[in-house]
């Protein structure tokens, strides 16, 4: 899915080390209960591993992540 970067309310960006290997619901644990944010309020989430050339997105459409 291409995310129209316009579209988002919120741009987060989950600063230091996320194991990339996660999928969408142990990425949604860490939002909601490190960061105590709504993951349905049209915000996109972007985590980043070791490597600072890679990046992982999470972000409710309305559909689904």
């Amino acid at each position: 899915m291409l995310v129209n970067w316009t579209q988002p309310k919120h741009v987060f960006i989950v600063c230091g080390k996320t194991d990339l290997r996660k999928g969408i619901e142990g990425l949604a644990a860490v939002v909601a209960e490190n960061y105590d944010l709504d993951l349905f309020d049209d915000s996109l989430f972007l985590f980043c591993g070791t490597r600072n050339d890679r990046f992982k997105g999470l972000y409710w459409d309305g559909e689904g992540f």
